[in-house]
C-alpha cells in the first residue's frame, strides 16, 4: 500500500527491530484491478493468515470493496502519503480499485474481507478507518464457517452491512512530499525517539521554524509537534499489539514518563495505552 520511493518507503516498509532480522522479508505481489473489473459471485468473502515472517504487500488494488483488521497484532496500509494502522478494533475500509500497499509483522494475526460490489455500495468513497467491534468480528467468523445456509449467510451479510461504520478515531498518518521536509521524515520515521526540535530542524534547513509549521500543515492538517506525535503513537501502537511494555514503548518513541506518553496517545487515539492493549 505505497509508492516505492524515497519519501513513502519509510512507511511501507519499515525498518525490522532486530537488524539480524532484515533479510528474512517478505515480498507479495498482487494484481492491480479496476473496481468491479471482476464479477464475484459472493457478497461476502472473508481470509485469515497468520504471517510467518515481515511481510511488504506491493501496490495492489482489488475488484472488491475490502475491510482489513488483524485479530491479533497491528499492521500498516498506505495510499499515497497516507499511513493507516490497523489494528483489531480499528480496521481500514477500501473502495473497491483503490490502489494500497502495506506492511505486517511477522506474527500479526491478519484478517481481511471483501465485499461484491454489486452487493453493498461502497461504506465510503475514500479509505477509512472502520470500527471493528465483537459483534462484526463474530459475524464475519460465521460468514467464514462450513455449511452455513443460504438464508442464514443473507441473514449474516444483512447484519454485518448494518454494523460497517467509520471508527471515531483513525490511526492516520499523513506523509509529506516536499524536499524541504524531507528529512524531517526520514529521521521520525527512522527513529521516533528523535529529539530535534523544531528550532534546531529549522537552523539545519536554513529556514524559520514558521516556514517548516506551514508546510506541515500545508501537507498534513497539522503543525509539527501533533504530526510527530502521530508519528510516535503509530510506532507505539504496534510495539503493544506485540506485547511490550508501556514504560518501555514510552522511552522507546521519544517520551520521558509513561504519564506523559499516555496523554499524547489518550489525545491521539482516544484510549489510554493500557486500555488499548488489553482490547
Amino acid at each position: 500500500m505505497v509508492k516505492r520511493d524515497t519519501r513513502s518507503a519509510p512507511a511501507a516498509r519499515p525498518r525490522p527491530s532486530n537488524p539480524s532480522q532484515r533479510e528474512a522479508i517478505d515480498s507479495r505481489r498482487l494484481p492491480l484491478y479496476a473496481a468491479g473489473e471482476i464479477d464475484v459471485p459472493f457478497a461476502v468473502m472473508g481470509s485469515a493468515e497468520v504471517i510467518p515472517r515481515d511481510t511488504f504487500w506491493e501496490e495492489h488494488s482489488h475488484p472488491t470493496h475490502e475491510l482489513l483488521w488483524n485479530q491479533r497484532g497491528a499492521s500498516s496500509a498506505t495510499v499515497g502519503t497516507r499511513v493507516w494502522t490497523i489494528t483489531p478494533t480499528v480496521g481500514l475500509w477500501l473502495p473497491a480499485g483503490t490502489r494500497h500497499s502495506g506492511w505486517t509483522p511477522a506474527g500479526t494475526w491478519h484478517r481481511a474481507a471483501q465485499f461484491g460490489v454489486h452487493a453493498v455500495p461502497s461504506v465510503s468513497d475514500r479509505p477509512v478507518a472502520m470500527e471493528v467491534t465483537p459483534l462484526l468480528r463474530l459475524l464475519l467468523d460465521r460468514l467464514d464457517a462450513d455449511g452455513l445456509a443460504s438464508g442464514e449467510r443473507s441473514r449474516t451479510e444483512a447484519m454485518v452491512f448494518d454494523l460497517l461504520s467509520p471508527a471515531e478515531h483513525e490511526l492516520l498518518l499523513h506523509l509529506p512530499e516536499s524536499p524541504l521536509l524531507a528529512p524531517i521524515v526520514a529521521a521520525v520515521r527512522e527513529d521516533p525517539a528523535d529529539a530535534t526540535t523544531l528550532a534546531v530542524w529549522a537552523a539545519r534547513l536554513g529556514v524559520s521554524s514558521r516556514t517548516i509549521t506551514r508546510a506541515f500543515r500545508s501537507e498534513t492538517g497539522l503543525g509539527f509537534s501533533r504530526w510527530l506525535a502521530t508519528a510516535r503513537v503509530q510506532h507505539a501502537v504496534a510495539m503493544l499489539a506485540r506485547g511490550d511494555e508501556i514504560d518501555e514503548v514510552a522511552a522507546c518513541v521519544g517520551y520521558h514518563s509513561a504519564s506523559a506518553f499516555g496523554v499524547a496517545f489518550r489525545r491521539i487515539t482516544g484510549l489510554s495505552p493500557g486500555r488499548f492493549r488489553a482490547q
